[in-house]
């Protein structure tokens, strides 16, 4: 089944203890960023302590009800463009409660190879997140199948990876 509008703002509204994500991509494109991204390649940086929005507000509400939203994103060096551009995001997103972690595979080998991404919501329901080759999204299907796999990719993701801040530590971000 396929899940867009309001099915998929519920999967993030509704879910009970943990919304989990899986980041395997070095660049998304995302048609709302455009804009953003061209002033980030010309220079212009937000304000970590200052930055707010709906999203940092709904980490905020998140954390407030006991529940969790954490990520890990596989990636390697040199950073692309658009990963340096989601890094200033990163630590504000940080800061407002999500737990985010870096697994880098630049010198070493990717301990979840061919693994798409996905998001998993209360250890029981995942929907994978499919995309083009140069990042646009194509859909986001809930997976109907046993989730134990992707139990035991979340495991070996946060076993293999480390928090955002001790990543960026020494880097311009």
């Amino acid at each position: 089944m396929l899940l867009d509008g309001d099915a998929w703002q519920a999967k993030f509204r509704d879910f009970q203890s943990e919304a989990w994500r899986l980041e395997t991509l070095p660049v998304y494109t995302v048609p709302q960023e455009e804009d953003d991204i061209r002033a980030f390649i010309e220079g212009q940086r937000i304000d970590p302590h200052a930055y707010s929005n709906e999203y940092t507000d709904d980490l905020k509400r998140v954390r407030r009800e006991g529940k969790t939203k954490g990520r890990v994103h596989v990636l390697s060096r040199p950073l692309s463009t658009y990963l340096q551009y989601e890094f200033m995001y990163y630590r504000p997103h940080a800061w407002a409660g999500e737990d985010i972690r870096i697994l880098d595979v630049t010198d070493r080998e990717n301990p979840l190879p061919d693994v798409q991404d996905f998001w998993m919501f209360d250890r029981r329901e995942v929907v994978l997140m499919n995309y083009g080759a140069d990042g646009t999204q194509i859909s986001r299907e809930l997976y109907e199948g046993d989730v134990a796999p992707f139990l035991e990719y979340q495991r070996i993701a946060l076993s293999e990876s480390v928090p955002f801040e001790e990543y960026v530590k020494g880097i311009d971000v």
